[in-house]
């Protein structure tokens, strides 16, 4: 019996292992490429096309005017640790210790392999929810651990609680929980959330909450991390990162917070990643995070109106849609247009429009991609006037 090596399982959990042994290339860059070779604008893949708030990349340029060029300390600059307990005492409430309870890492792509690395064992079960960010199953793959899902069901993208109670069992190591969710834009209820409690509870096991989206949420809605809610705080890891607050996705400046004995676990192994990261752009990012209120509101507000532009021309070019709550993504079903497989569609829309989506197949497991076949996903996190000129060409899709 062949066994698996490291590189297979996780080409093979992120759905980008072929039956001869191949490996393809992603779907953003399968689709990224696309857009570049036919001049196409790009609504696959999910980052911003302006920069950030200019006292954030001023605070970065003087980093760097100062020195700020080495190796910053392997838990983080103690300014952006700082920050980042202010920051969940600020908006959530939540007292978190910078000096034991906070680990930045190279964006939270780091802190999810770090922490299922650090805590996942061979044949232990993780739960994610489907569709799911093809991360997560690489990364379940590379830790040796086996992959349950439990389905967001269209249109509302929200788990069942009868799915929720089936998959979560004594053998279940952890709970991954995307919230805002890539890429269905859902926000999960409180309901939802306060069940992934009782049942990671109730097994004994770990929450792991990816946030990256958590100050995009909209029409005046808040975010609730996990680790607030009753009897959650003890086994729940929650990741974010400034990339999609800042629009600095470039930057790659991550962090969690968690237990001292949990960010003590991760942190051993996450010095054998990259040990260290950013050291000018950590404390560019704690300016970022002490930004008044104000900045937040309008960052949801202006994303807000840029969704409401795509999902209005969308529909009028009659695409089903499933308005986001949150995240940069909108869910539209090209079966009204006559259309079956969102694959082939989203392979021919840059002839048919000159824009390019998403199959959201390609965040799902073989087993289950019937149930979105006919769905694509397009980022919105762009400028309004990009925004416009795709929906005029969207306009004029013609129906099968």
């Amino acid at each position: 019996m062949t066994i698996p090596a490291p590189w297979q399982r996780a080409a093979r959990g992120a759905g980008l292992l072929s039956p001869d042994g191949g490996v393809a290339a992603s779907i953003f860059a399968q689709m990224s490429a696309l857009a570049v070779r036919t001049g196409s604008i790009n609504l696959g893949q999910g980052f911003p096309d302006e920069d950030g708030p200019a006292p954030v990349l001023e605070a970065a340029r003087q980093a760097i005017s100062d020195g700020v060029n080495q190796y910053p300390p392997g838990r983080g600059d103690p300014v952006l640790l700082a920050a980042i307990a202010r920051h969940q005492s600020r908006f959530y409430g939540l007292t978190v210790d910078p000096s034991s309870e906070i680990l930045v890492t190279a964006g939270a792509t780091e802190a999810l392999a770090a922490t299922l690395l650090a805590l996942v064992s061979p044949g232990d079960e993780v739960v994610t929810f489907e569709p799911f960010y093809d991360a997560y199953g690489g990364l379940i793959g590379l830790a040796d651990g086996v992959h349950r899902t439990v389905l967001l069901h269209a249109p509302d993208f929200q788990p069942r609680p009868e799915d929720l109670r089936a998959a979560i069992t004594d053998r279940t190591r952890l709970i991954l929980v995307n919230n805002p969710h890539n890429p269905t834009g859902s926000v999960f209820n409180d309901a939802t959330l306060a069940l992934i409690v009782e049942l990671a509870t109730r097994h004994d096991a770990l929450i792991v909450t990816d946030e990256v989206y958590e100050h995009l949420i909209f029409s005046g809605a808040t975010h609730t991390p996990i680790a607030g809610l009753p009897g959650a705080r003890e086994r729940t890891i929650t990741i974010s990162s400034a990339g999609k607050t800042f629009n600095t996705t470039g930057w790659k400046i991550g962090w969690l917070t968690a237990p001292a004995e949990l960010v003590t676990a991760i942190i051993t192994v996450k010095q054998f990643l990259s040990y260290v990261n950013g050291a000018p752009f950590q404390p560019a990012i704690a300016r970022g995070l002490d930004l008044p209120d104000e900045f937040y509101q309008d960052l949801a507000t202006d994303l807000q109106a840029k969704r409401d532009l795509l999902a209005a021309g969308l529909t009028a070019a009659g695409f089903g849609v499933t308005l986001p709550q949150g995240s940069y993504f909108i869910v539209a079903d090209v079966a009204p247009l006559g259309y079956a497989d969102g694959v082939a569609f989203c392979q021919a829309l840059p002839e048919l429009a000159g824009v390019v989506a998403v199959p959201l197949s390609a965040f799902t497991s073989p087993a289950n991609r019937h149930h979105f076949s006919s769905l694509v996903r397009f980022a919105y996190c762009k400028r309004s006037a990009v925004l416009e000129q795709a929906v005029a060409q969207l306009a004029g899709i013609r129906r099968l």
